[in-house]
């Protein structure tokens, strides 16, 4: 188990390393979100319910990226292949962030939407998609994260700072 483990890593981080800085932190916050959706519904929640919004949300998302891309044959900008529509890094963070949002709130949607919109802004940078496929792919992670997704009304979880002091302040009805 332990290998596979390493060897999943090291597919997942070696391709990363390879990049420009900008293309690799766009790829790093493309797995940040969705990791920490799923922490968050799986450590906050005391059921699996958000877990399986987010996966239908997920699923649905990526099943609708590779039918285009598929279907669509779009050359990407770098030539590289001529799957550039839609983007499925942005259609990923997108699903992930409105799944944050519009689980846990905008207090916590607005830096999730920050971070997907960033991974958007570096596939374009990057020269790995046009505007269109990273809107695209943002239209298709709200979609889907908009109709597998319902508000959780156990817990509220909010940021705090006054005076130089921060923290989170939690609330919940028992």
């Amino acid at each position: 188990m332990k290998t596979f483990l390493l060897l999943l890593l090291f597919l997942i981080v070696g391709p990363v390393l390879a990049k420009s800085n900008l293309e690799k932190s766009g790829d790093i916050i493309h797995l940040l979100l969705p990791a920490t959706a799923l922490t968050a519904s799986l450590v906050i929640e005391d059921n699996y319910q958000g877990s399986w919004q987010l996966i239908k949300s997920g699923l649905v998302s990526r099943v609708a990226v590779e039918g285009l891309k598929f279907t669509v044959e779009k050359d990407r900008p770098d030539g590289s292949g001529d799957d550039s529509l839609p983007s499925g890094h942005t259609a990923d963070s997108f699903a992930a962030a409105t799944f944050i949002q519009q689980r846990y709130g905008w207090q916590w949607g607005i830096p999730a939407y920050i971070g997907a919109t960033f991974v958007g802004y570096s596939r374009v940078q990057s020269n790995k998609h046009y505007a269109v496929d990273v809107l695209a792919g943002a239209a298709i992670g709200v979609i889907s994260g908009l109709y597998f997704t319902e508000p959780y009304s156990g817990i509220t979880i909010l940021p705090t700072a006054s005076l130089g002091h921060y923290g989170l302040s939690f609330s919940g009805t028992f």
